[in-house]
């Protein structure tokens, strides 16, 4: 579950390495996001390899899809799926991700919930 105030790592190669969450978009009003909600994040740290040539810059405030989760997803066959950090993508203003790549695999969870794009450059599925 993510909260706003939440400290995220990057999972892509848009040079951004963490950011904070602000707000979780949701019809719903609700203050905690899950796997495949759509965030409003500010980058708070970039990569040092990508200082200079980096898509993004510090401070300003991007939309992102929340990749991994350490909270546990249940699946219908019984077992439970857990990750060792909280990880996003960035989007850009067209809702599509401003990298060319994303570091390690997603769950399978995210291809009913409109992130085919992302399932296209990633690793792989869990």
């Amino acid at each position: 579950m993510i909260q706003p105030q939440t400290i995220l790592t990057v999972s892509d190669n848009s040079g951004a390495k963490l950011v904070k969450c602000i707000k979780v978009l949701k019809k719903i009003k609700r203050k905690s996001g899950y796997l495949g909600d759509t965030l409003i994040v500010s980058v708070v740290e970039l990569r040092n390899k990508f200082k200079i040539k980096s898509k993004v810059l510090k401070g300003d405030l991007y939309k992102a899809v929340l990749l991994r989760t350490k909270y546990c997803i249940t699946r219908k066959e019984g077992f439970s799926l857990c990750f060792n950090e909280n990880s996003v993508c960035l989007l850009n203003k067209l809702n599509k991700p401003i990298a060319s790549r994303v570091l390690g695999p997603i769950p399978k969870e995210l291809r009913n919930k409109k992130c085919m794009k992302l399932a296209n450059i990633s690793a792989g599925f869990i």
